[in-house]
């Protein structure tokens, strides 16, 4: 019979996946934040034409800000299983990859910038990728090991 401690019990793997949907989910909170989110008056529902900033760094717009609240939303649902956090993280490492390659080869004044990214997001984006894509190939060789959560 298993008791609620044991099934608080989490893998490292799915532990990395549930703090990487937090703070994406906090992020697209945030960039909903005015304050947090500068010049926040001219925050577009998509394009290059957002002027808005997350922490005066970070292009973001109504779009951009709903695609972090959901990959939030799933990587704190992925992170209920060892395999899917696994996918989770390596999944949306790619993604994030991809996003960094979209953002390297658009223009960033042209239509195809609807995300919108510009150079601070591009870098951060080519970090997440390869970070997540590690949390998700390493932290998923420890199958053995399991983290409580109190």
């Amino acid at each position: 019979m298993s008791t609620p401690r044991d099934q608080s019990a989490r893998t490292p793997v799915q532990l990395a996946a549930l703090v990487v949907g937090v703070v994406f989910l906090l992020v697209g909170v945030l960039g909903f934040v005015p304050g947090v989110t500068s010049n926040y008056d001219s925050l577009r529902f998509a394009g290059h034409h957002s002027d808005a900033l997350l922490l005066g760094l970070f292009q973001v717009s109504i779009l951009h800000n709903i695609v972090h609240l959901l990959f939030g939303v799933a990587g704190i649902l992925l992170a209920r299983t060892r395999g899917a956090a696994r996918a989770y993280l390596i999944g949306g490492g790619l993604v994030y990859l991809l996003l960094w390659l979209y953002g390297m080869v658009i223009n960033h004044q042209s239509p195809a910038n609807f995300v919108p990214v510009n150079p601070a997001d591009n870098w951060l984006h080519l970090i997440l990728g390869l970070g997540m894509i590690a949390l998700g190939y390493v932290l998923a060789l420890q199958p053995g090991k399991t983290r409580t959560t109190p």
